[in-house]
This record gives C-alpha cells, structure tokens and sequence, in this order.
C-alpha cells in the first residue's frame, strides 16, 4: 500500500519568483517576492538586474524580500548598497522578510530599521547578527526561527518588539538591549537566553514562554509589567539585582531549577506565583518597597537579609525557609497552604515537579537576626528553628498548628539509673546542645544544622520570650511547656545563675517539676503521709479519760479530776482498715491545713505537723499546674 501524497505546499499571497517550480514535485517553486519591474525574487535575479536594481538604492529605502533566500555575500550587497556614506552603516526604512531563509551570518550589526521590521517566519540558519541596532519602528520576529546564536546586544527597540513563537535554538542575547515599547515573547522557546541589564521600558510579555537553558534576567529593568504567566524554566532562571518597577506576574510559573532573585527590587506592590519552583527560590537580599504576595511550592526558600518596607504575606507548600536577618517594617504572615493553589481561572497549580517530597509541611530553618515584632507565623513546623538572635520574639503570633521538637520519648538509662523526660515542646537549639553534653541519652537531634555553639545561657531569653509569646495568645498550655524549658536552662546555667539558685531550682525541679508535676508529688506525699501515720502516728488505742475524786468525811462537795493516758506507740497489727481510714482523715485534712483533732503518738504529731506544711504548698501548685494545662 504507497503512502498517501504530501499536501501541495501553498503559494504565499505575494507576487512570488516560481524560480524551480515542478508540476509534479513543487508546483509554487520560489516563495521569494519579485523585485519590482521583474518576474524574479532578489536571488533569482540575472546579475546585471540584481546590480541594477541595489544600484537605484538609497539609504532609508524601504525594501520588501518576503520568502527570499538569502546567502550571506546577497545580504551583505543588499545592506552595502543601504549604508549611510556619513556612518557606514546599514539604514533602512520598512524592512519587509517575512518568512525570508538566511544562510551563514545575517549581519544586521548596527543596522537602524527607521520604519518597522518585519520578519515574521523568517529563519535564520546561521547566526542572527543584530547588536546594536535601532529598531525606530515596530519589530515583528513572530514565528521566526534562529537555528544558531541571535544577538541582540545593545539594541534599541523604540516600538514594539513582538517575538512571540518564536524559536531560540542556539544562545539568544539581549543584553543591555532597551525595549521602549512592549516586548512581547509570548509562547516563545530559547535554548538559552541572556536578558542581563536589559531595559523594558514598557510591559514585558513572556507568557508561556519556554526556557529549555539558562535565563538570565541579571540587573534587569523592569519599568512596566512583567509577565512570566505559565512560563517554563528548565533550568536556573536568574533575576539577580533586577528592578520591577511595577507589577510582576509568575503565576502558574513552572521553574524546574533554581528561581534566583538575590538583590532584586520591587518598587511597587507585587505578587509572586502561585508558582512551583523544584529547586530553590532565592530572594536573599531583595527589597519590597510596596505589599508583596507570594505564593509557591517549592524545596526551599532563602530570603536572608530581605527587606520587607510594607505588608506581605507568603504562602507556602512543601519549603524549608531561611529567613535569618530578614527585617520586616509592617506584618508579615508566612504560613502554610494546606492544599494545592487555585489560579483565578479555577485550576489548581500542578506540583509534579515535588512529588518525591515526603509531605507537603513548611518548615522554618532560622529566625535568628529577625526582629519578630511584625512576624506571623501559621500552620508552620518549627522544629528545626533556629531561634537565638532573634529579638521580640515575646511578640511573635503563632497561629493555628505550629509543632516544635519533643523530647525523646520512653525511657532511658543514664548512669544506670532511669531517666523519662516530662513530655513538652522544645526548641532545636537545645536538641543540639543537650545531645553534646557527656551523659546524654539517645534521642537528641544533634545534627541541627547551623545550631553553633548555643548554651543554656542563650536559650533561657528564647522559653522567656516565646512563655510570654503564648500567654498573650491565651495558650496557657503552650506557655507551660516553655516555662518549663526556661527553668530547665536556668537550672544547667553555669555562668548566669548563682550556685544557690541553681540549688534551689534543683529542688524545685525535684520535688514538683517546677510546679508542673505537683499533683503527682501531691499523691505520693498523701500516700506517704498516711502509710507513715498507720504504721508510727497513730496510737495502739485511744485514750481513754479517768476520773478521780475524794470524798471528805461525813460528806459535802465532791471533787473530781479528770485525766487522760498519753498515746502508746502501736503494738499489734497496724495495718488494719480502721486505722487506715483515720491516717486518710488526717492526711486530707492536713492538706487543707486543718487540724484533724485526732490523738497522735509523739510521732504522729510531727508527722502531722510536716504534711500541713508541705502538701498545701503542693496543692497549690497541681491547681496551677491544671489550670494552666486547660486553660485558653
């Protein structure tokens, strides 16, 4: 069975060459467009006519060479015979080649196009050679094809320069260019594109272009809207030390590489995303002069020394984000999405790009050298945060699920004695210093990466501060987690607390967990109390009075005295329910400090008087440690 036939190509709707045509194979032949006053396109032209006609030309001229094939000694004849005898360089007025081939170099170094150039469809088999020059009218490179390097240095587009679909298959370079009307790079493909300090005086398009190389928009200048809609990065895109001078859109931007904007300036309100970056995005030393949104999913967010002059709220999913040194001048909220982002138009943002990722949670790696009076953190993981440095953190707002490292869970052994935590939240930076102390147990994450050389010295300011962080926000159980790990920093202090106070914290730590573990404590003393009294406090039998008198002789007035026993130690079983249930009374009783009445051996009495010491001060804190355990 023969294949079917190719379509006929179609004839350009110019007056074309025909040069080759053939029935049977290529009817149209030639698609270059005949030279006025002839039947032939430029290439296809008998000498003396080709001489004759560049001869008549004059610079400025208007040229028109649609579907024209080019080598490279006919496209430098044709721009000779254009070149201004002051400059020596190529001027032309409306430049019509749409759809014109190049073979080898298109030199249009320097050339000025004074009307608009057009070279829709056109293709470029060699290098495209446009550094600067002058594009005064508009610029049409819709379509067109650069199969090797396109070099556009330097050049000036002082109308609008449309490259959209257009295809990039070597390097392109626009460095330094300056496009003073709207660049449109819609749907286009580069290979690699190099837009370093680059002038767009008006909007930008580069919606649903395609980068398959290095981008690079370094010390870029953005002075209207930026457009990067549905864009793809394959590789780094860099907008190192760019300026957005208005608005810069990314949204359902797909960056595979690295999305680098160190030192980038935004001068007016901006929004970033939602985008999906599977490397990193790198704002480290931006600056936000206006509000600023941004919304990604990325593997990590480094934002070092940024500065953030109005509000702004990130967005996150899947990051791991350094902010250290940031400085926030109004609120700023970063907290986690919890489900893909939605673009206005109703779809979700696609994540393929990070589903090796274990879960989706943001986790924040460092605070330190922030001032978190302005900070908003919700739904974050902050269990590897890094908090020493950072100042107000008692005015930090933690909203919704922010988890914090535990302490390792079970037992333990220690020195051959049993060791079980009180279960709380911690912070990283005590991970890493108690898993570098001599007896430490197994379950401390020393790997805390940049923790340094942090002590309890350092981190009793961080539970003080972030105590009083959660008692503002009503989490009382929150805030007894972080009491609990200041106490236990100003107990291991060496250098800040005295050796008394570190004795009496001990105590204290001892005897009720800093208050936190009281009503525990309280019941052991209560069981204590009354197995003490059963078996010393409480005599063999109760006392009984006596009464004793003389009668005087031939009778009158009786006097009597009453007297009692004093109680006798136990001797037989002393461990009945009787006086188990009277230990009881009196151990409840002393914890109210209420006397119970009850006789007592010597013992006893002593006994008695220690639990109405003890167990109320006890009491008191099990009321407070319950209270702030529920409390909201």
């Amino acid at each position: 069975m023969s294949a079917p036939p190719l379509p006929a190509p179609e004839a350009p709707s110019w007056p074309h060459c025909a040069y080759g045509a053939d029935p049977a194979t290529d009817p149209v032949g030639c698609r270059g467009v005949r030279v006025p006053g002839h039947t032939a396109c430029l290439a296809h032209l008998a000498d003396t006519d080709r001489d004759a006609y560049l001869a008549g030309l004059t610079p400025g001229a208007d040229v028109d060479h649609r579907g024209t094939f080019f080598t490279e000694p006919l496209l430098d004849a044709l721009l000779d015979a254009l070149r201004d005898p002051a400059t020596r360089l190529p001027h032309l007025g409306t430049a019509r080649f749409d759809a014109a081939t190049f073979e080898g170099v298109a030199g249009f170094e320097s050339a000025t196009f004074q009307g608009v150039a057009w070279f829709e469809l056109a293709t470029f088999q060699g290098t495209a050679w446009f550094e600067s020059a002058t594009f005064q009218g508009g610029a049409g490179f819709e379509s067109a094809t650069f199969q090797g390097t396109a070099w556009f240095g330097s050049a000036t587009f002082q109308g609008t320069a449309w490259f959209g679909s257009a295809t990039f298959q070597g390097d392109a370079g626009f460095d330094a260019a300056t496009f003073q009307g709207t660049a449109g790079f819609n749907a286009a493909t580069f290979q690699a594109a190099g837009f370093e300090a680059a002038t767009f005086q008006d909007t930008a398009w580069f919606g649903s272009a395609t980068f398959q190389g290095g981008a690079g928009f370094e010390a870029a200048t953005f002075q209207s809207t930026a457009g990067f809609e549905a864009a793809t990065f394959q590789s780094t895109a860099g907008f190192e030390a760019a300026t957005f001078q208005d608005d810069a859109r990314f949204g359902a931007t797909a960056f595979q590489g690295d999305a680098r904007f160190e030192r980038a300036v935004f001068e007016r309100w901006v929004s970033l995303g939602p985008f999906v970056c599977a490397g990193r995005v790198r704002l480290s030393g931006a600056v936000f002069h206006g509000p600023a949104t941004l919304s990604c999913a990325a593997r990590r967010l480094e934002c070092r020394r940024t500065r953030w002059l109005s509000t702004a709220e990130v967005r996150l999913r899947y990051a791991t984000v350094d902010f250290a040194h940031a400085v926030f001048e109004y609120p700023l909220t970063i907290a986690a999405e919890a489900g893909p982002f939605v673009l206005p138009n109703g779809r979700t943002v696609a994540e393929q790009a990070l589903a090796h990722a274990p879960d989706a949670a943001v986790r924040i790696a460092t605070l330190r050298g922030v001032d978190a009076a302005h900070l908003v953190l919700a739904d974050v993981d902050l269990s590897a945060c890094l908090f020493t440095g950072a100042v107000h953190l008692d005015q930090l707002r933690l909203e919704g699920a922010c988890a914090f490292a535990k302490v390792p869970p079970g037992t333990h052994w220690r020195r051959r004695r049993p060791v079980r935590f009180t279960g709380r939240r911690t912070l990283a930076e005590e991970h890493h210093w108690r898993a570098g102390q001599p007896d430490a147990v197994r379950g401390w994450n020393a790997a805390v990466l940049g923790a340094g050389p942090v002590g309890p010295a350092q981190l009793a300011p961080v539970y003080r501060a972030l105590r009083k962080a959660f008692e503002d926000g009503k989490n009382e159980p929150g805030a007894a987690d972080f009491y609990y790990g200041e106490m236990e920093m100003r107990r291991h202090d060496r250098t800040g607390t005295s050796r008394a106070e570190r004795g009496l914290l001990h105590a204290y730590w001892a005897l009720s967990g800093y208050g936190l573990r009281a009503l525990g404590w309280l019941a052991i003393a209560m069981l204590v109390t009354v197995v003490l009294l059963m078996a010393f406090g409480l005599p063999g039998h109760d006392p009984k009075q006596q009464a004793t008198g003389v009668v005087p002789p031939g009778g009158g007035k009786v006097t009597f005295e009453i007297g009692k026993d004093d109680p006798q130690n136990p001797t037989g079983d002393r461990w009945t329910g009787k006086r188990f249930e009277k230990a009881l009374n009196i151990t409840l009783n002393s914890v109210v400090f209420r006397s119970s009445g009850q006789d007592l051996t010597t013992a006893g009495t002593y006994i008695e008087m220690s639990s109405r010491l003890a167990e109320p001060a006890l009491l008191a804190l099990a009321v407070l440690a319950v209270r702030g355990r529920i409390k909201r």
